[in-house]
C-alpha cells in the first residue's frame, strides 16, 4: 500500500497536534525541542516561539525538570499550574544511542473535574456543619496544633465589637476553605448574621485574567465594554454575609477596588457610576504570603485577623492517626450508603506506617486521596460483589499503597533510593539492605526498603 504521506515527521506533528493532551519534548538543559498545539493554548503562546526557550518558560512546574535529574518517569502527577488549573502529568526520560537526551511529557487538564470534586467536598461539609452544635468540632487537632488557630478564628468572627475581616494563609491542602465555612457556620449559630445569610466563594484563580474575575467579584453595568449587561457581582450578593475569596492573590491590580469594599462598605459595578452599599464579612485566603501580595493599605485592613493552617508534616502523630481513621470510617460510610454493604477495613501496621510518615506536598488533601486509593486496591470491584454479601473485610497491604501519588522530602528520598538501588543490585534482599542502612543510622524497617523497591521497580 502507497503511503499518503511521504514525510514521516509532518505525518506525526499533525497526530500530535491533533491531540486534546499537550505534549512537551525538552532536551538534557531543559529547553524546549517540540510542543504540540494544546501545549501551545495551556501556555498561551505561540507553538513555534516555544521552541529553544526553558520548559520553566511556560510551566514553572514542569514535572519534566524531575526527569531530568532522575533520568526516570514520573506516571500520574497531579500538578497545579500558576494561573491555577491542574494537570495530571505522565513524563518518561529520552535516550539516544543508550545515552541520556532528555524528556518528554504528556499531560491533560482536569481543572473541572477537581472543581467539581471540591463541589461535592463543600456540600459534604456543608451538611456536617449543619449537624453539629460546635462547628469546631469537626477539627482533627482542636486541642493540640490548631487550638491556636481555631481560638482566632471565633474571635475575628465573633468579636463583642463586631465581626472582623481576615486572611487565612496556609499550604495546599491544609483546609482554608473548610475553617472559612466554620467561621460562617459559627456566626450563623451565634447570631451574628442571619439564619439565611449567604455564604459566597470565589477562587479568584480559576479565572483566566484579573478582569474576568474582577467583572465576576463586582459585578458590570450596561455599556461597560461591548455586549456588557448589567449583572450584580458576588460583592452583591454576599450581602449581609461572608464573602470568601479563595487565592486572593490572583485579584492583581483591582486590590484598589476591594481595599475601597472594605474602607466604605460600598461597591461600584466595573463600568458603574453609581455606588452600592453592602454590609459583609470578607474573608481572604491564599497558598501565598498576602502581606507581600496585597498592597500595603489593603492588607492592613483586611487582615484584621491573619490565621495560619499550619502543614500535615508540621502536625503531629497522633493527629494524622485520628485524621488517618476520620477518612477510613468516612469511606466505609460511603460504601454503607452506597451499596448497602458493610466494610469493614483493617491496614497492615506495615501500610499504616508508610502512609503515616510519607511526605504529602498536597497536605490533608493528598493524605485522604491515598487511604482511599489504597482501600480501592485493596477492595473488589462493585461487579465482583456478591448480591447476597452484607459485610465484607478488607485488609489494606503495603503494596496495595499507590506509590505515583505519594511524594517524598527529595532530598532524604534521592539519598536512600540511591543506597537501596545499589545495595538491590548487588543482591541484597529488602531486609538485608535495611539491616545494611540502619548500622549506617538511617532509621528504616524492612518493609519500607520492600516499599522503595517496588517505587523503583515501577519507575525503571
Amino acid at each position: 500500500m502507497q503511503d499518503t504521506f511521504t514525510d514521516r515527521e509532518q505525518l506525526y506533528q499533525m497526530i500530535l497536534d491533533t491531540q486534546r493532551e499537550g505534549v512537551n519534548v525538552i532536551d538534557i538543559n531543559g529547553n524546549i525541542i517540540y510542543a504540540n498545539k494544546s501545549s501551545a493554548i495551556y501556555a498561551h503562546a505561540d507553538q513555534e516561539g516555544m521552541i529553544g526557550k526553558h520548559i520553566t518558560e511556560y510551566y514553572p512546574r514542569a514535572v519534566l525538570l524531575q526527569v531530568l535529574k532522575s533520568k526516570g518517569p514520573v506516571r500520574d502527577f497531579k500538578t497545579v499550574h500558576d494561573d491555577g488549573r491542574t494537570f495530571i502529568v505522565n513524563a518518561f526520560p529520552l535516550f539516544s544511542a543508550g545515552n541520556f537526551a532528555g524528556g518528554v511529557a504528556t499531560f491533560r487538564d482536569i481543572t473541572e473535574i477537581e472543581e467539581l470534586s471540591r463541589q461535592l467536598e463543600t456540600l459534604e461539609m456543608e451538611l456536617a456543619f449543619s449537624q453539629v452544635e460546635d462547628v469546631f468540632e469537626n477539627f482533627v487537632g482542636k486541642g493540640d496544633s490548631l487550638e491556636g488557630v481555631l481560638e482566632k478564628a471565633q474571635r475575628c468572627i465573633a468579636a463583642i465589637g463586631g465581626p472582623r475581616h481576615s486572611v487565612i494563609t496556609g499550604e495546599t491542602g491544609t483546609g482554608k476553605t473548610m475553617l472559612a465555612k466554620a467561621m460562617y457556620y459559627f456566626a450563623v449559630k451565634n447570631g451574628i448574621v442571619r439564619p439565611n445569610a449567604p455564604f459566597i466563594e470565589v477562587n479568584c484563580g480559576q479565572f483566566t485574567n484579573a478582569d474576568i474575575a474582577a467583572m465576576e467579584i463586582f459585578g458590570t453595568d450596561k455599556g461597560a465594554f461591548t455586549g456588557a449587561a448589567e449583572k450584580p457581582g458576588l460583592v452583591e450578593l454576599a450581602n449581609g454575609g461572608v464573602l470568601f475569596l479563595d487565592e486572593a492573590h490572583s485579584l492583581v491590580q483591582h486590590q484598589t477596588m476591594l481595599l475601597k469594599l472594605i474602607e466604605s462598605g460600598m461597591v461600584r459595578r466595573i463600568g458603574g457610576r453609581k455606588d452600592r452599599e453592602v454590609e459583609l464579612i470578607v474573608i481572604a485566603a491564599s497558598s501565598k504570603n498576602l502581606k507581600k501580595e496585597f498592597v500595603p493599605e489593603l492588607y492592613q485592613r483586611l487582615a484584621q485577623y491573619q490565621i495560619e493552617l499550619p502543614p500535615l508534616a508540621k502536625r503531629s502523630l497522633g493527629e494524622k492517626q485520628a485524621l488517618f481513621d476520620h477518612f477510613v470510617i468516612q469511606y466505609c460510610e460511603r460504601v454503607r450508603i452506597r451499596q448497602n454493604l458493610i466494610l469493614n477495613v483493617r491496614f497492615t501496621e506495615q501500610s499504616k506506617e508508610i502512609i503515616l510518615n510519607a511526605h504529602y506536598e498536597r497536605n490533608v488533601r493528598q493524605f485522604r486521596d491515598v487511604i482511599n486509593a489504597s482501600i480501592d486496591a485493596a477492595a473488589p470491584l462493585v461487579n465482583k460483589l456478591s448480591r447476597q454479601l452484607s459485610e465484607i473485610n478488607v485488609v489494606v497491604h503495603p503494596n496495595n499503597i499507590p506509590v505515583t501519588i505519594i511524594d517524598e522530602e527529595p532530598v532524604k528520598a534521592s539519598q536512600v533510593d540511591g543506597m537501596i538501588q545499589e545495595l538491590a543490585e548487588k543482591g541484597f534482599g529488602a531486609r538485608k539492605i535495611a539491616t545494611k542502612l540502619q548500622s549506617m543510622g538511617y532509621a528504616i524497617e524492612y518493609y519500607h526498603v520492600a516499599y522503595k523497591l517496588k517505587r523503583l521497580r515501577n519507575s525503571g
